[in-house]
């Protein structure tokens, strides 16, 4: 592992990946990984789900967070659903099974966060 540097990220500046398939129907933009940016320890990034759309209940090892940044939405933990909306952080144990859906008029946005080097060793597995 090299050292990590300092990073400035604009989110304008990253590729845009989406998912249309059974593992959502979402887009996202991983804006800090070790795997692209001279960094280590920590990956995060944001996701955009517009009314209707949703990341399936999934689970990964690795502990995570969520920080709502605009909208609203339905998240569920381990089978319980809970509202969330802007303002709402959410810490997500490794290996809980969850999920996020916009069910409301307006485009749903937030931050993700792992402590992992890069987005590769974060390994998903749908439900």
């Amino acid at each position: 592992m090299t050292d990590a540097l300092p990073v400035l990220r604009r989110e304008a500046d990253v590729s845009e990946e989406s998912w249309n398939d059974a593992r959502g129907r979402l887009s996202f933009r991983t804006l800090i990984d070790g795997d692209e940016t001279a960094t280590n320890a920590l990956t995060f990034g944001t996701a955009t789900l517009k009314p209707g759309e949703w990341l399936a209940l999934h689970r990964h090892a690795p502990p995570e967070i969520y920080f709502i940044l605009s909208g609203s939405g339905a998240m569920t933990i381990d089978g319980v659903r809970h509202d969330v909306s802007a303002g709402t952080g959410i810490f997500i144990p490794g290996n809980a099974e969850h999920g996020i859906s916009n069910a409301g008029p307006e485009t749903l946005k937030f931050l993700y966060a792992f402590a992992v080097n890069g987005f590769s060793e974060v390994v998903y597995v749908f439900s």
